[in-house]
């Protein structure tokens, strides 16, 4: 009695020009919103200056600039197919091309191979510590959108994630990974846990209906609270990584932008709308950028 519409949608995909496949292909891989590539993208060049006292071999900087997009794009792959069954009951999501049926529960699975394998093919290029590392970036990868069926705290295996290029750009450079790398680590997979949260506030009551877990959800009327003092640990952990690293004032000055962006977040989460969560955590991209610059000019004038 239900065929008709399975039918539809089958035909439809069996007719559908290879140009308007490519298309539904880069929606499914999010290149339409971007934002999720420049949050991975900051703490990886951050890593990779600071590695490089401002000097870091372009070539490097490549394979991590093309790394950060393969494997950003490869991620929401695997978790559009991890969240097949719940996207189509979420307002923000329902209209992708997987929840819709326009793409394959398998096509998506091959995507994020195919983009996996690629990510590794150029990490190849690198030390042998860097290869074997970068087997725990797409495992985490793969493992992030399973988790929010058992944990109220996915954003901490997404932040481990995002994060784990920063050691990698580390051994990439130096062929290890100093105290100063690893605070960094820390430092990005606590961002990642402040801005996934302000994105998981966004679609708070409808995972509350569905059963998906968040971090959203599990710090409830305290979240405010809560991301107030991540914050605060973020600024405190970069300001430490500051004086670990020499940096001057240049990039104090990149931080003092970053934690005003913090405060800027708050007054707009005051009043716990959804669209206000949701430029809350755009704003993290302007933060992640502030933080940069402030590396980039202290380098340039030492």
């Amino acid at each position: 009695m239900n065929r008709g519409p399975e039918i539809r949608v089958s035909s439809l995909r069996e007719h559908t020009s290879w140009r308007t496949r490519l298309l539904l292909y880069a929606r499914l891989v999010r290149l339409d919103r971007p934002i999720g590539i420049l949050l991975l993208l900051w703490p990886t060049l951050w890593a990779l200056w600071i590695a490089g006292a401002g000097n870091p071999p372009w070539s490097v900087v490549l394979i991590f600039l093309l790394g950060v997009v393969l494997m950003r794009s490869a991620g929401c792959a695997i978790n559009d197919f991890a969240d097949r069954h719940f996207d189509g009951q979420v307002a923000r999501t329902r209209h992708r091309p997987l929840a819709v049926g326009q793409i394959r529960p398998q096509e998506a699975v091959v995507v994020f191979l195919g983009l996996s394998l690629l990510a590794f093919s150029l990490v190849l290029l690198l030390n042998r510590l860097t290869v074997l590392m970068s087997v725990v970036a797409v495992s985490l990868a793969a493992l992030y959108p399973f988790t929010k069926r058992y944990t109220h705290l996915p954003q901490l295996v997404l932040g481990a994630a995002f994060g784990w290029a920063v050691p990698m750009a580390f051994t990439a450079i130096q062929g290890t990974v100093p105290a100063v790398g690893w605070l960094l680590f820390v430092a990005t997979v606590t961002w990642a846990l402040i801005y996934d949260t302000e994105y998981a506030m966004v679609d708070r009551d409808d995972d509350l209906l569905i059963g998906v877990k968040s971090s959203a959800i599990l710090f409830g009327r305290y979240d405010r609270l809560v991301i107030a003092g991540l914050q605060f640990a973020f600024v405190l952990m970069l300001l430490w990584i500051g004086r670990m690293a020499d940096l001057g004032n240049y990039y104090l000055l990149g931080l003092a932008g970053a934690a005003a962006m913090s405060l800027r977040q708050q007054f707009l989460i005051r009043r716990r709308e959804p669209q206000a969560y949701f430029k809350a955590f755009l704003n993290n991209n302007v933060l992640g950028m502030l933080i940069f610059l402030g590396l980039l000019l202290h380098y340039l004038t030492l």
